[in-house]
């Protein structure tokens, strides 16, 4: 089992925007790495204070492929100066041990949290 990391930030504090933001970050992160839902242990959201209109993991319980997998939100705490309307997820997966490169995704504002990262 291994972590894939990643975050995105919502454009506003709506169930709209909070679900399109989770949707495109978790299926980019499964495409990148070519996973299946059966390669999931579990995804772990957290959001920002300023998120509060719709839990992440709704968006992905809507996702027929994903709806088996465990999902869990949280929330973050209060730091000053930390990145706005920002959606962080931690998928555990099943990868095989020799796969050398994991590609973790940040999107949208959240590229500015991982700079060390090659960012399409």
């Amino acid at each position: 089992m291994r972590g894939i990391r990643g975050a995105v930030t919502a454009k506003e504090n709506s169930k709209e925007q909070i679900w399109s933001a989770a949707r495109q970050l978790v299926t980019e992160i499964l495409s990148r790495n070519g996973l299946r839902a059966d390669d999931l242990g579990a995804i772990i959201f957290s959001s920002t204070e300023d998120l509060t209109a719709a839990f992440p993991s709704s968006a992905i319980r809507q996702l027929p492929a994903l709806r088996l997998v465990p999902l869990f939100d949280t929330r973050e705490p209060a730091v000053d100066n930390s990145l706005p309307l920002c959606i962080r997820v931690l998928i555990l997966a099943d990868i095989d041990k020799t796969q050398d490169k994991i590609q973790h995704v940040y999107l949208g504002g959240a590229k500015n949290l991982r700079p060390d990262l090659d960012h399409d």
